[in-house]
């Protein structure tokens, strides 16, 4: 086991966020929850344990971002690692028929919102003692290839492999790692329509295969327990049988 660390999970009041942060705690991490509902935060904090506790966080907005980390260093007086994870999504729809409101939500969320949290964290990473941390975005497979209907979604997911790619950059001369993994059908809310089919590049409909959450956790949890000489630059981790590889 890796020497325990601070870690900032946002998103982390269900889904992708909570299995994370929980395969953390087990791992006997220090683990900061950020969501938008205290309440729900509350409840997931008191599932995992001592080693958790929640901070309420809109990732959009600068303000409550800058609280959150004056909060974390108020608390733990560092931080060691954040899994960028917060995200949104609207209705399928074609480009013409989005409205510039839909846009925006996914956008500020998505991308606005994880440049947010990376500068926070990497402040603080470059300003304390010993320097250092690392950044793990998640990205997702449509960082790579779109579905139909999701310009929203995918332009933001595109964006941040840029910021990955700058964030590491960036992080060099001060010990600070960045990396990012993109996710696959893992098996969600969002990807229960999958059973009943989605469409495919040639037009059909047809169901696609999903995977449990856990992988996903425990591969974020390998590359943050990564020591900071070694990083996982972008991981693809998916449904194995999925129409990725091929797609379009």
């Amino acid at each position: 086991m890796s020497a325990p660390q601070v870690v900032l999970v946002t998103g982390a009041s269900q889904g992708i966020g909570l299995a994370t942060a929980r395969a953390l705690v087990e791992g006997g991490h220090k683990v900061v929850l950020a969501a938008r509902s205290q309440e729900k935060l509350d409840a997931a904090a008191a599932e995992l344990g001592a080693n958790a506790a929640g901070i309420a966080c809109d990732v959009g907005q600068p303000e409550s971002v800058d609280a959150l980390f004056a909060q974390i260093k108020q608390r733990h007086g560092r931080l060691d690692a954040v899994f960028n994870n917060a995200g949104v999504n609207v209705k399928a729809a074609s480009v013409d028929e989005l409205s510039w409101e839909e846009w925006r939500r996914v956008v500020g969320t998505n991308l606005d919102g994880a440049f947010l949290i990376a500068r926070g964290a990497f402040a603080m990473m470059r300003a304390q003692d010993p320097q250092g941390g690392r950044i793990v975005n998640n990205g997702s497979i449509s960082a790579y290839a779109p579905r139909y209907h999701s310009a929203p979604y995918t332009a933001s997911k595109h964006a941040i492999s840029g910021l990955t790619k700058s964030v590491s950059l960036d992080g060099r001369p001060y010990n600070i790692a960045c990396g990012q993994i993109d996710i696959g059908n893992v098996a969600s809310d969002m990807t229960e329509r999958m059973k009943g089919g989605v469409p495919q590049a040639d037009g059909e409909m047809k169901p696609e295969p999903t995977f449990d959450v856990v992988h996903v956790a425990n591969a974020v949890k390998a590359m943050i327990e990564l020591p900071l000489s070694a990083n996982v630059m972008f991981q693809t981790i998916m449904a194995t049988k999925m129409p990725f590889i091929g797609r379009g």
